[in-house]
């Protein structure tokens, strides 16, 4: 069995590899569809292990490789999956096959679309090999291995009408997320000196036995600090807006989809169960980072001029009422933080999508310029747009709403060691933060949307996108009406990881 998850691996890595040492082999004209037949088999990989996880035991690692890496410090290659790393993994390849699709419409000039679909694979390799991971060395070296790739993809791929400044935003995000995974590093390094493992499961089933409690506090705030960075919490989110506005279309969509999970998924899978005391005191105030966060982000995007700005401090938002679920230390936070990064990665990937759609047909993402009449201009995609706002906003009925709604209720009964007074006021706030998002959205759809077209017809959705964008759709709407495809999947794992 374990030979799938090697796969999972070792075939986008040797299609990155492909791609770029062998040029010769693949001409250019055929590289988009190389890369995406690398990212569907990837892809059809992950399916098969979704069918053959056994979903009566989910919190058991399974489809495990552990052997020893380095032994001079008890590294070990420890590979596996469970009901937490399942749908992330999922999700991940879903939307990189879905990017490479979308590249094959849409691509850079002649030159450089093979380094870019080699990137986006190697990017693949970092984020699933993350979620895979449970060793805590393994698990820094996937986390960190996404963060070149990514820095090419804005600096060269980026706005092409703004040279300058896509490279500072590439450099502002590897210089933040650097810094943070130092700090994480640290963190992993005092777990390592007083419980003497790096290995993921033998730490968590030991619960922070062996680790003073000082010494959890100040790992938990170290991990926490790294995590929260990659996230990204508020006040280290400010490297993701310029970030997001200077990236090409299918990076804004892997950095929104993915790689800010890779931040909480690491609150779940590493700081809850490897550092528990130490987590019990430091999550008050990740809680009231996260509701900060929550209303700065519905506020902030009430002020914004350009559409992707627009959506990545959305993404501030959503993603701090992802960090409050887990904050609140309980099954149902945590199941709800899970369930919130499935769907802000589906509805916000779908996001992303229609805004680079958007701008490529326009030359522009600024509301002002870009002015009202969607619907008259381009109805069909005008229509997705408005489905992928309503959904952001969580309407009850689409992915959305779950999530944010469990993360509330776990917020309301918090884990028996925290201020259930506190945490009851974060909740309101966090639900006045919810009511904002509804406004900015509603905006949004009635300022771009509705109203007469000044700019004349466009281009509508063409095949390709529509293939793109069509899962993403009908996965928000079948995890809206069936929550329990990701909730019982993951509660089983949640409840071994926090349940004690």
């Amino acid at each position: 069995m374990n030979v799938l998850l090697w796969l999972l691996l070792a075939l986008p890595l040797a299609g990155s590899v492909a791609l770029l040492a062998f040029p010769r082999w693949i001409p250019y004209e055929k590289v988009p569809l190389v890369g995406l037949a690398v990212a569907g088999a990837t892809l059809l990989i992950s399916l098969l292990i979704a069918a053959l996880f056994d979903y009566g035991d989910s919190g058991r690692v399974q489809f495990e490789t552990n052997v020893s890496w380095i032994s001079a410090i008890d590294v070990r290659w420890h590979l596996g999956l469970d009901g937490v790393s399942l749908p992330m993994v999922l999700l991940t390849t879903l939307l990189v096959f879905l990017c490479l699709l979308y590249t094959t419409r849409i691509t850079p000039e002649v030159g450089r679309v093979r380094a870019l679909v080699a990137l986006a694979l190697l990017l693949e390799v970092g984020m699933v090999g993350t979620f895979v991971s449970f060793d805590l060395i393994v698990f820094f070296l996937f986390f960190e291995v996404v963060l070149i790739p990514m820095w090419f993809v804005i600096a060269v791929w980026g706005d092409q009408h703004d040279p300058a400044g896509r490279r500072r935003a590439a450099n502002t995000f590897i210089l933040y997320t650097l810094l943070g995974s130092a700090v994480m590093l640290l963190g992993f390094l005092i777990v390592y000196a007083n419980a003497g493992t790096f290995d993921i499961v033998e730490l968590a089933s030991g619960e922070g036995e062996g680790i003073a409690r000082g010494a959890q506090i100040l790992a938990a705030a170290a991990i926490a600090i790294g995590l929260a960075v990659k996230s990204p919490l508020w006040p280290l989110h400010s490297w993701l807006p310029d970030a997001h506005a200077k990236a090409p279309t299918i990076g804004s969509v892997l950095l929104a989809g993915v790689l800010l999970k890779m931040g909480t998924y690491g609150f779940v899978r590493v700081w809850l169960p490897v550092v528990p005391d130490g987590a019990r005191a430091v999550a008050p105030f990740l809680a009231g980072l996260a509701t900060v966060g929550i209303l700065y982000g519905a506020l902030a995007c009430l002020a914004q001029r350009e559409l992707k700005r627009l959506i990545a401090y959305s993404s501030v938002g959503h993603m701090g009422f992802v960090v409050l679920g887990i904050a609140t230390l309980t099954p149902v936070g945590v199941n709800g933080a899970l369930f919130a990064g499935v769907a802000h990665g589906l509805i916000t990937g779908l996001l992303f999508f229609l805004a680079g759609a958007i701008k490529d047909r326009h030359g522009t993402g600024e509301l002002a310029s870009l002015g009202g009449g969607l619907y008259a201009r381009m109805p069909r995609l005008g229509g997705l747009f408005v489905f992928a706002c309503v959904a952001s906003l969580g309407l009850p009925g689409l992915a959305g709403f779950w999530g944010e709604m469990l993360s509330l209720l776990g917020a309301y009964e918090p884990h028996a060691s925290l201020s259930r007074g506190t945490y009851v006021v974060l909740m309101v706030l966090a639900g006045l933060g919810a009511v904002l998002t509804a406004a900015y959205f509603l905006l949004l759809v009635r300022r771009m949307c509705q109203g007469e077209d000044t700019l004349g017809a466009r281009q509508d959705v063409t095949p390709i996108e529509l293939g793109a964008w069509v899962p993403l759709v009908a996965l928000t709407i079948v995890l809206g009406l069936y929550p329990k495809a990701i909730l019982a999947v993951t509660d089983p794992a949640v409840q071994l990881l926090v349940g004690r």
